[in-house]
């Protein structure tokens, strides 16, 4: 027997570090040149790289100037001015909770009547206690800094320091705001109407509750919930035409969503799931029961998705109306990020997909189209980048 547990000993010391080796893949660098890629529909695209520097960069909003503002997770805001990154963070921010996976600075948004009233929305990671929370902040930027900074909602304290979330005007000028509810000792809180987590919100644009969200008055429900069931949401955008909301959702081992949020809606999690859990054992015995929603866009194995958008733009005809969905990681093997293209019919019903940048082995964080009509995807990596995608006009061959 000591024999036994010699040999195996040794083993493990000769062979235990190489084989765990095997999963970290060196990083890999964009090329400062552009790439062209050829594409569906679109017969080529340019990729180029807008700038670099950025720290695991999580949102971006555009300015009516064209200036950008990018979040990133240790806490910092930073401005793009005319393609420069400002090598100064924006000050005035409050103080944010960083010390756990996923948690910090996380989306941003400005406020739909911005040239007049200057306000940016921010959530965040609040380091409350005895645990930590979301909270959506709102100050007024001046171009050089946040004023007035205050929480205008803090979600219940249920340890939600790994709970990722986004922010979206909807067109009657509410502002959803999405709540993970994938970890922690309680499991079933996404299905838990008296707690935030796991669940859409819908606010005011002041923080507070509309009167015609679907739980108001009811006993027992916190009133901000639109809906619930939700695992971890990191995309969100508007439907351009329904004006319904669409929020990209992982699972853990395949399973991830793409959901239409409808008013008062149960989307699942934990009781209903495609996914599998880490160990490789099903999440759930069955995919879907009576009265909980299923998915638009489904993925097996997953691709943890993050930001997403509906193309709207003239730079790219040929795909309006397309869904564009950030990828960080696909059936978990590392650099497997991509972007990709989802072309729905006109029932919202997914007819085809293209994956686009995967030969850059990035992880995407968020995809956003620019007031130029070109899409800007922002790379989740320690050195990120901010990257711009537009088409190559093809020259007609010389006679």
């Amino acid at each position: 027997m000591k024999l036994r547990f010699l040999l195996a000993v040794v083993f493990l010391g000769l062979f235990a570090r190489p084989l765990a080796s095997q999963t970290r893949l060196p990083s890999v660098t964009l090329p400062d040149e552009p790439v062209v890629f050829n594409t569906l529909n679109q017969p080529q695209i340019r990729v180029s790289i807008v700038t670099r520097g950025l720290s695991h960069p999580w949102g971006m909003a555009f300015l009516p100037d064209g200036s950008i503002l990018v979040t990133e997770r240790d806490g910092h805001l930073r401005i793009i001015r005319d393609g420069v990154l400002d090598p100064e963070p924006i000050p005035g921010l409050p103080e944010v909770f960083t010390e756990a996976r996923l948690a910090g600075l996380m989306d941003i948004a400005i406020h739909p009547r911005f040239a007049d009233n200057g306000f940016v929305y921010l959530t965040y990671t609040k380091p409350t206690e005895p645990r930590r929370t979301v909270a959506l902040a709102r100050g007024r930027f001046d171009g050089s800094a946040l004023r007035d900074v205050r929480d205008i909602f803090v979600a219940d304290s249920w340890g939600g320091a790994v709970a990722g979330s986004r922010i979206v005007f909807a067109p009657d000028g509410t502002l959803y705001m999405t709540l993970g509810g994938a970890f922690g000792g309680r499991r079933d809180v996404a299905q838990d109407p008296s707690a935030h987590a796991g669940k859409v919100l819908r606010l005011r644009d002041d923080g507070s509750v509309p009167d015609d969200n679907p739980f108001v008055g009811r006993e027992g429900y916190k009133p901000e919930i639109f809906s619930f069931g939700h695992r971890n949401q990191n995309g969100a955008t508007i439907h351009p035409e329904t004006g319904e909301l669409w929020a990209a959702e992982h699972s853990t081992q395949g399973g991830d969503e793409v959901n239409v949020i409808l008013a008062g809606r149960n989307y699942g999690w934990p009781l209903v799931s495609y996914g599998r859990e880490y160990t490789g054992a099903r999440v759930a015995e069955r995919p879907w029961q009576m009265a909980m929603e299923q998915p638009v866009v489904l993925w097996v194995p997953s691709i943890a998705p993050s930001g997403l958008t509906f193309y709207t733009g003239d730079r790219f005809p040929n795909w309006q109306g397309n869904l564009f969905v950030g990828g960080m990681m696909t059936g978990r093997v590392p650099q497997t990020g991509h972007l990709e293209r989802i072309v729905l019919n006109q029932y919202g019903e997914e007819v085809r997909r293209e994956w686009l940048l995967a030969d850059l082995k990035q992880r995407i964080r968020d995809v956003r189209q620019g007031p130029d009509g070109l899409l800007y995807v922002l790379t989740e990596e320690n050195e990120a980048a901010l990257l711009r995608i537009e088409p190559v006009t093809l020259q007609p061959p010389a006679l």
